[in-house]
């Protein structure tokens, strides 16, 4: 099935759609995905524990399926941004993103020559394993790879027009848990200044003309945010959706029975 890519989907306010996935790294993950109606995915590799094997594993399962995924690595390191990008990440979302600089420096990271200083390895994952023209593939990759800064502290809130306006950055993330936390209102996310920083952090998007994304728990909560300005929304997560979906059909069942 041909689907949009991460290139096609950034920058339009349209509403993209999909999941969190941290735990399910299994060879079928792409197709239950592209099944359950998922536009992306956001793979997380920060807070999951998964390496860069199996990475790169889970990345070819999803390109099977032809399911776009952003990539959340353990850091925003060279190390960590190239090889995410060599495994075969279409698009990264890099953590606690903070200020200018910083975004300056994961462009400079993940993009070729001349756009970056990205170390060059072609006829690996990320380019098919084929041959071709190394100027082609180069620019073909730098046109190809999308990125994401995630704010989720004081810093990055204060500082996100600054990073917005970043060329090469495509969209901006928020990090609600970390971000209230760093304000010092874990989990208030009707707190004054948790809503203020929100609206800063929209404000940058719109302005700058770059996609905004956030996990949402729920349908709902995920309505009320593209309400707001979101145009990437991830429903929940793997675990989540899995024990969610379990405990309700058998307390149904439980209920049914008695």
């Amino acid at each position: 099935m041909n689907r949009a890519t991460l290139r096609d989907m950034v920058g339009r306010k349209t509403l993209k759609s999909g999941t969190l996935v941290w735990e399910f790294a299994v060879p079928g993950i792409g197709h239950l995905l592209a099944a359950g109606g998922s536009e992306f995915v956001f793979l997380d590799t920060e807070h999951s524990g998964l390496g860069i094997d199996t990475l790169k594993s889970t990345l070819q399962y999803l390109q099977a399926a032809s399911m776009p995924a952003l990539v959340r690595p353990p850091g925003r390191s060279y190390e960590n941004i190239a090889r995410a990008l060599d495994a075969g990440a279409e698009g990264l979302i890099l953590p606690m993103v903070a200020s200018r600089d910083e975004a300056r420096r994961i462009v400079q990271c993940a993009k070729y020559a001349p756009l970056g200083a990205r170390g060059v390895a072609l006829g690996i994952a990320h380019d098919g394993y084929t041959g071709g023209s190394v100027a082609e593939k180069l620019a073909a990759a730098n046109r190809r790879s999308v990125l994401f800064a995630l704010v989720e502290t004081r810093e990055g809130a204060e500082n996100v027009d600054a990073i917005a306006s970043v060329e090469g950055i495509d969209g901006l993330w928020i990090g609600h848990l970390d971000l209230s936390t760093s304000l010092g209102i874990p989990g208030q996310f009707d707190h004054p200044d948790y809503v203020a920083a929100v609206d800063r952090i929209a404000t940058a998007a719109r302005d700058h003309g770059k996609s905004l994304g956030r996990v949402a728990e729920t349908a709902e909560e995920g309505a009320k945010l593209y309400a707001r300005g979101h145009d990437f929304i991830a429903v929940g997560t793997d675990t989540q959706l899995y024990v969610n979906t379990l405990r309700a059909e058998l307390e149904t069942l439980r209920a049914s029975c008695e």
